[in-house]
């Protein structure tokens, strides 16, 4: 790392500390000619990650698409909004982890409904009505009767 101040290619790290909720790494360090100290900040790089949409074009993940989406299906439902940030969080962190750099929607709807399948029933139904497109009552009814069916076997 070179010194700000002279330029100097050494310097030592004095203090290393977690920033940023844990995703950067703040670094005091000291040049090992002129001593004076200064900041530099390690941050993890991500990989883009491209969504297929079902028309077939891509575009860029964003968090906050999942976020609002989660919303959404849990308008009026006692669902605090930290935990739907921890599951959009969560599907960002799944995806990343994942080798593909590319995802359909379908992967990421699929995500989002097993995670709201754990916390509220309703806002999966909600939220499965749209993704899946429901064309009528007895889509939506075969829906229900699998989830009373997987709460059974549970």
């Amino acid at each position: 790392m070179r010194c700000p101040y002279c330029n100097y290619g050494e310097s030592k790290v004095i203090d290393s500390r977690p920033a940023e909720e844990g995703s950067t790494i703040r670094r005091r360090r000291e040049c090992l000619s002129c001593q004076k100290r200064f900041t530099t900040y390690e941050i993890m790089e991500r990989l883009p990650l491209l969504v297929i949409k079902k028309d077939g074009s891509r575009q860029s993940f964003d968090k906050m698409k999942v976020l609002n989406g989660l919303m959404r299906a849990c308008e009026k439902r006692p669902v605090p909004m930290s935990k739907l940030e921890s599951i959009a969080s969560d599907i960002e962190q799944e995806l990343q982890n994942s080798l593909d750099r590319e995802v359909s929607t379908q992967i990421i709807g699929e995500l989002v409904m097993k995670s709201l399948k754990q916390i509220d029933e309703v806002a999966y139904v909600r939220f499965a009505s749209v993704y899946r497109q429901f064309k009528d009552i007895n889509t939506f009814m075969d829906e229900l009767n699998k989830l009373l069916n997987d709460k059974k076997i549970d």
